[in-house]
């Protein structure tokens, strides 16, 4: 019954702090203590709290990933907390950055850079601020990034699709699906516009007929140089990434055959990419382990699942969030509430605030 007076100190990392309860019998010398603990009221809570202890107040990011920041930054916005943590990160990390300082390439100001993808995440992200605060220079700050983007759509390769990099050597599906979702959901929060919601459309009808999706339903990493499916590892992020973008269009249209295509993706996640019913990447099993970048996939993957178990109302859907929840939360948490890259807790596992963003979104997706 202690109170918990250390798990909130803004003069450190603003939240996540770490408890215990120590005592000694009055005739003794000698004490022992409970193990650490982190408080918790919620899973959301407590997710959130594990995440932002990572957090560096002073150069306002979690060090040292930049476009993981991004994601993470859209999990607090989705998770509704930390909102003077939002426009710090915002206000710092909105100028030019050399090469080193943020990323292994400078960041030009207005969160973009010579990785095109790089760059659309950070646009979702301040889509995900403007949600949560109705602050319009997050809105602003999310056209000018989609306007940075929309220059690298090329008709003139693959009759369209978003380059990988300025140097335009590969489109993928990463760069698409960022594409798709960013454009719809711009859309659909500029009253009157009718830019953003062509460009979405086009952009779905392209990503639909772009031969990335193969004919198990799952999408592969890219096109070849001549513009077919490249047979490149099936991640979870492209997939939830196709997902959310179809979704959005589906918003944002009232056309019935781009839900039905968010279904199907859906539908071979769960056929597909599963073992025993908890999403895996294939960089998580055996004895293998994912790099930086990969730890952060499945978590995407269900922040756009999730919205369609929302969006559809799904029993199947919602059945299936929740099981992802429920399998990190009782197999691959710590007493702190470190969520590990492997969902069921398996070895090896590795557990960083990559992971953390990671299965907070799927908390998060349960609802």
């Amino acid at each position: 019954h202690t109170a918990a007076f250390a798990t909130r100190d803004p003069r450190g990392r603003l939240s996540g702090g770490a408890v215990r309860a120590c005592g000694r019998e009055a005739t003794h010398a000698q004490g022992s203590c409970t193990a650490w603990a982190r408080p918790a009221t919620t899973r959301a809570a407590g997710a959130l709290d594990a995440l932002m202890w990572s957090y560096d107040p002073f150069t306002a990011w979690w060090p040292s990933s930049w476009w993981n920041s991004a994601v993470a930054v859209t999990a607090v916005a989705e998770a509704g907390g930390a909102d003077a943590a939002l426009a710090r990160t915002f206000d710092v990390n909105r100028v030019a950055f050399p090469a080193g300082a943020r990323s292994s390439d400078p960041i030009d100001g207005h969160f973009v850079s010579r990785a095109i993808d790089d760059s659309a995440w950070w646009g979702l992200a301040w889509i995900a601020v403007y949600d949560r605060t109705g602050d319009p220079r997050y809105l602003t700050e999310a056209t000018t990034i989609a306007g940075y983007v929309h220059g690298f759509w090329d008709t003139g390769t693959c009759g369209g699709g978003v380059w990988w990099d300025r140097e335009r050597t590969y489109k993928n599906a990463v760069t698409s699906g960022l594409y798709l979702r960013l454009t719809a959901s711009l859309h659909r929060r500029i009253p009157g516009d009718t830019v953003w919601g062509a460009r979405a459309r086009t952009a779905g009808d392209w990503y639909l007929g772009s031969g990335l999706v193969n004919a198990a339903g799952l999408v592969n990493d890219g096109l070849t140089a001549s513009c077919a499916n490249n047979g490149q590892t099936v991640w979870t992020y492209n997939q939830g990434l196709g997902i959310g973008g179809l979704l959005e269009l589906w918003r944002a249209t009232g056309v019935q055959s781009y839900l039905d295509a968010a279904e199907r993706l859906a539908d071979a996640a769960i056929a597909r990419l599963t073992s025993n019913g908890v999403l895996v990447e294939s960089c998580d099993t055996g004895t293998g382990s994912c790099d930086d970048n990969q730890k952060q996939f499945k978590g995407i993957f269900m922040r756009y699942f999730g919205d369609l178990a929302a969006a559809t109302g799904s029993a199947t859907y919602r059945a299936f969030a929740q099981k992802q929840a429920d399998a990190l939360w009782t197999g691959d948490r710590d007493a702190l509430n470190r969520i590990g890259q492997r969902w069921t807790g398996t070895a090896p596992n590795v557990t960083d605030w990559r992971t953390q963003a990671s299965g907070l979104e799927a908390i998060l997706a349960a609802g």
